[in-house]
């Protein structure tokens, strides 16, 4: 498969750094001691130790981007002398699955030898690709790494989980950035001892900061504020800060700048303003935030802002998420920009937003109102002499499947809390409802009069 979408075993094997490769490749770890982070699972009662100590097995590595899913994968292979077998779910499809697979078996047979096949994003995976590997688990002829940072619960197929074990990789803590950063400033073999470098404490912490947990990411910056320094220079946080700005606009995510932009999204979606939605999304994106997080927000916008002024709008919504989902960043980030434009410009209405938030005050206030009798069910003959279902109108009965039926509770009765506005759909809604009361009022005065 030399040449192909992903290396034979004997080209993964070799982990040594190609020349030139960015530091962070150069500095990844080559045994678990070199490993920072993940404490819960490699500390002495961590639940990766019997992995490592004894029969590897196949797992799934859930965690966000630079945590150690790939490494940890290499290190078990060359622990338990596996083949490494990497291929990529964005890249293969199922016959670069099943030739994969076959290539294991053919290995096994031959020489004994088994295969550690590492599925990175393996979500992306469908559900035939994801069964194609399930019989070569189950005979032994590969263990499956996959790597992930979707729940594996709702994008691994329930047979394909209940074979693997699921670990959990957290983001790295800032300290524990730090101690990447500067095992790689003195490291004169693969990282940047040979430069005689030293950096200030802030201009480390920012670029901690700057990483949010990725470890990756955090070399990367610190490779670039290296660039911009002569051997035996200083990076400052002056330095830093120039390399970050022209870099990249990443915040805290947990931070008051997060809320600070999803807010300026939101707010300018509900005014109609298509370019600031465009902007603010723009900025979010380049920040490093999590696509679903604002495929999510932009749903809320739908169901929040536009409702029934434009029904259409969570539809296309909805199918924006799933076209992200689908497709991945950059590619997917179009589909979020059409939406944010689509929502922007939609004609707008929170009239049911504001008549459900109404009608939960109404039954927080703890009074749990009866069911009228009528609107009761009536499944046994004592519920019938009880009076249950008792005048119920049925609606499909009447010519204009309309009935004069109070369904509130007595207390309520006539209460109204949806108010369409008269914009967009919402208009003609307006107009529906309008004629259903004046119906129904017509009815129960004729029912008064008779």
């Amino acid at each position: 498969m030399s040449g192909g979408l992903f290396p034979t075993p004997s080209e993964a094997a070799d982990d040594a750094p190609r020349p030139g490769a960015p530091l962070a490749e150069r500095m990844r770890p080559r045994s678990l001691d070199e490993v920072v982070g993940q404490r819960h699972l490699l500390g002495p009662e961590g639940a990766l130790r019997p992995l490592f100590e004894g029969e590897p097995s196949s797992v799934v590595f859930w965690g966000p981007p630079g945590t150690g899913k790939t490494t940890l994968a290499r290190l078990l292979a060359r622990r338990a002398e596996l083949e490494f077998l990497p291929f990529s779910a964005v890249l293969s499809g199922i016959k670069e699955v099943r030739e994969a697979m076959t290539q294991a078996r053919r290995l096994r047979e031959a020489t004994g030898r088994r295969t550690l096949l590492f599925v990175d994003e393996i979500h992306r995976f469908n559900k035939a690709q994801q069964d194609a590997f399930l019989p070569f688990v189950e005979r032994g002829d590969v263990v499956l790494v996959g790597a992930t940072t979707e729940n594996p619960s709702f994008e691994v197929v329930g047979p394909l989980l209940s074979r693997v074990t699921v670990h959990v990789l957290e983001p790295l803590t800032e300290d524990e950035l730090l101690e990447v950063m500067r095992r790689a400033l003195a490291d004169e073999e693969r990282g940047l001892g040979a430069k005689r470098l030293t950096a200030d404490d802030d201009a480390l912490r920012a670029v901690a900061r700057h990483a949010s947990g990725d470890a990756r990411r955090a070399l990367v910056a610190l490779e670039a504020a290296a660039r911009q320094v002569d051997v035996g220079g200083r990076i400052t946080a002056e330095g830093v800060a120039r390399v970050l700005s022209g870099r990249t606009l990443l915040y805290d995510k947990s931070g008051d700048q997060h809320y600070d932009l999803i807010s300026a999204l939101h707010k300018s979606v509900r005014s109609s303003d298509p370019d600031a939605a465009l902007y603010w999304l723009s900025r979010m994106l380049e920040a490093g935030e999590d696509p679903m997080y604002l495929a999510r927000r932009l749903v809320r916008m739908a169901v929040e802002d536009v409702g029934l002024a434009d029904p259409n709008a969570l539809r296309l919504a909805v199918a924006a998420r799933d076209a992200f989902h689908f497709l991945g960043s950059p590619e997917g980030d179009l589909a979020l920009a059409e939406l944010a434009v689509y929502l922007a410009v939609a004609p707008k209405s929170d009239a049911v937003y504001r008549a459900f938030g109404e009608v939960r005050r109404e039954v927080r206030r703890g009074t749990a109102h009866p069911v009228p009798k009528h609107l009761r069910n009536a499944p046994t003959r004592l519920m019938e002499d009880l009076g249950h279902g008792a005048g119920y109108d049925h609606a499909h009965r009447r010519e204009d499947a309309v009935t004069a039926m109070e369904c509130l509770p007595d207390a309520l009765a006539g209460r109204r809390f949806y108010e369409p506005t008269d914009r967009g759909v919402e208009a003609r809604i307006r107009e529906r409802l309008a004629e259903l009361r004046r119906r129904v009022a017509e009815l129960r005065r004729g029912g008064e009069n008779g």
